[in-house]
């Protein structure tokens, strides 16, 4: 899914957000403020001429990913388990 960078015009905080092409503007995750997200210009990291050092499988690079991101991994899974649902 391709990622977006979006300045909220209200509160001016810079986010980097997931979504399709085709979704509308996201509402501001920081202010709530819907219909205020700007979308900004960002530039494509292109490689030229680079060849990967390692042959590394998909759930490798999974699994560097979650360690890298562990702390922040563990924060949102106890927020979520703070939360309650309700059944739809």
């Amino acid at each position: 899914m391709p990622r977006y960078r979006y300045q909220c015009e209200n509160c001016t905080k810079i986010q980097l957000i997931f979504h399709l092409m085709q979704d509308a503007a996201p509402v501001c995750q920081l202010c709530d403020s819907e219909e205020q997200m700007k979308k900004l210009l960002t530039t494509p990291k292109i490689v030229v001429g680079e060849t990967p050092t390692t042959n590394l499988e998909v759930g490798d690079v999974t699994n560097e990913y979650i360690e890298a991101n562990r702390e922040i991994l563990e924060q949102q899974q106890e927020e979520a388990k703070k939360e309650t649902y309700e059944p739809s």
